[in-house]
């Protein structure tokens, strides 16, 4: 992910805005410290904060097509890229950037681009010739976007990847809105993402298929491993970021086995040579409950695990600036955000650039505990619906600000769209709790291979089995009390 920073329509000497253009754009640079970009068009300016993953020799940004007639800032990740790219393969790519393609594709096609991708995005992008802009963001807002007007330049808007470089100049800001699209020619925002589960009045009532949930996040996570740098998963013990740090692991092997021409039976994943090596990473309070457990599931997958735990009062000392990365008061984002924050400045330490995450697991397949109370099926299926169209609000903010603080790209393979269509159209009775079953058994059933020949366990029963810890965000019970004392103190 990077940052960007664009103005459309501005009124006044674009080219004497362009310094403080620069100087709002650098309030990003935590975001992107790679490289910075800016261009000027007519009276649009895009600037770029790039962090680099893919394409790192070439891909800075802005990107323009062939005349420079189109220009094109982009924070995120296009996963389908490369069939994108057969498209329009008689464009000439001045680039290897993952982004590149948007610009070929709206050649191509125009607005519709936006339908097409699969990634985690924001971007806005301007055609010169039409003197038209157009901004998006990715379907469930994993990336942020801000969009502002100015009362003292009527006509010019604004769009940023966070609020800090709008605040100055701009009396009015919106949080750019999941899965829409902006259009200055109509001066409309509207919505292009419409999955078949979006209205949560038609209830799914297609019966689980374990094998298809298993393979659908297998390849949710397969396609996020496309990196250029060195990366790693954020491993808590719980039992989303063990799977996802398990089929991680299992990606790996295969990777080292193609690299090495070797099958996968010949790899020694513990081996100091074993490339590419996962790294997990794991935070909490001494004595947490999840540290053991990421230990645990550490030791069985065979990563490189790194642990780290932090007292009361670091966590304390950090709130001030969690907050102004955050950009938000709520108690329970700025919570969860702080042994995150805490974590990222750790693993950049190390020259780790990309973690996988675990959100969005709890929301799809109603994890949290309260959802033991749905009264029927239909409202328990309102209530994943709600759930994962305000993911972009709390979960998301947080994995993707507490991160971007240290210039750490998360990735979050349960969100997934095609993951999302398998899981999101499971028939709620399904997902429901039950005598003998516990929070997500149908996730925790889908990985469960222990009666099935030949195959590999994913994760040992203690973990694939075990219970949610409640309240402690995994990293220790007293740190919501401290935190709790210390905001009521100020």
């Amino acid at each position: 992910m990077c940052g960007i920073f664009a103005v459309h329509n501005y009124q006044g000497d674009i080219s004497a805005f362009r310094r403080q253009a620069l100087l709002l754009s650098k309030k990003l640079r935590h975001r992107g410290p790679d490289w910075s970009g800016c261009k000027i068009v007519g009276n649009t300016i895009l600037c770029h904060e790039r962090l680099a993953i893919v394409g790192v020799a070439s891909g800075a940004q802005p990107l323009t097509n062939e005349n420079e007639t189109i220009i094109l800032a982009v924070n995120g990740e296009i996963y389908n890229h490369k069939q994108l790219e057969k498209r329009v393969h008689d464009a000439h790519f001045k680039t290897q950037s993952d982004c590149e393609v948007i610009l070929h594709l709206y050649e191509k096609i125009g607005i519709d681009v936006v339908k097409h991708l699969d990634g985690m995005f924001s971007f806005v992008l301007f055609d010169a010739t039409r003197n038209r802009i157009i901004a998006a963001r990715d379907p469930i807002g994993i990336t942020t976007l801000y969009q502002g007007w100015s009362s003292e330049s009527p006509g010019t808007v604004y769009f940023a990847s966070e609020l800090k470089a709008l605040n100055e100049d701009c009396d009015k800001i919106i949080a750019f809105p999941p899965g829409h699209v902006y259009d200055s020619e109509s001066g409309e925002t509207t919505r292009y993402y419409n999955p078949p589960w979006w209205n949560a009045d038609d209830v799914p009532t297609n019966p689980v298929d374990y094998k298809v949930l298993r393979e659908a996040l297998e390849k949710a996570v397969r396609k996020r491993l496309m990196s250029e740098v060195p990366y790693g998963v954020l491993l808590s013990g719980g039992l989303d970021s063990s799977l996802i740090a398990s089929i991680a692991a299992r990606e790996s092997v295969k990777m080292a086995a193609t690299q090495n021409g070797l099958s996968e039976d010949e790899i020694d994943e513990s081996a100091p040579k074993f490339w590419p090596r996962l790294h997990s990473f794991s935070i909490g309070l001494e004595g947490a409950p999840d540290l053991v457990a990421a230990r645990r599931a550490a030791e069985f997958l065979k990563t490189k695990h790194h642990e780290y735990t932090f007292t009361i009062q670091e966590g304390l000392d950090a709130v001030h600036d969690i907050i102004y990365h955050l950009e938000t008061y709520d108690v329970t984002t700025i919570r969860a955000s702080t042994p995150m924050y805490l974590l990222s400045r750790k693993i950049k330490a190390m020259g780790v650039k990309m973690v996988l995450s675990g959100e969005g697991s709890d929301e799809i397949l109603g994890g949290y505990l309260y959802f033991h109370a749905a009264p029927n099926a239909t409202e328990f299926h309102k209530e994943t619906v709600n759930r994962v169209k305000n993911l972009h609000t709390a979960d998301c903010l947080r994995a993707n600000k507490s991160t971007m603080a240290w210039g750490l790209e998360a990735r979050v393979p349960f969100l997934d769209k095609d993951f999302l269509n398998v899981a999101m159209t499971i028939d709620p009775e399904e997902k429901m709790y039950k005598e003998g079953r516990m929070e997500k058994y149908i996730l925790r059933k889908a990985f469960d291979v222990s009666t099935t020949a030949d195959s590999r366990p994913y994760l040992p029963d203690n973990i694939l089995w075990r219970q949610k810890e409640q309240f402690s965000d995994g990293v220790g019970y007293s740190w919501i009390d401290s935190l709790k004392d210390a905001a009521e103190a100020h």
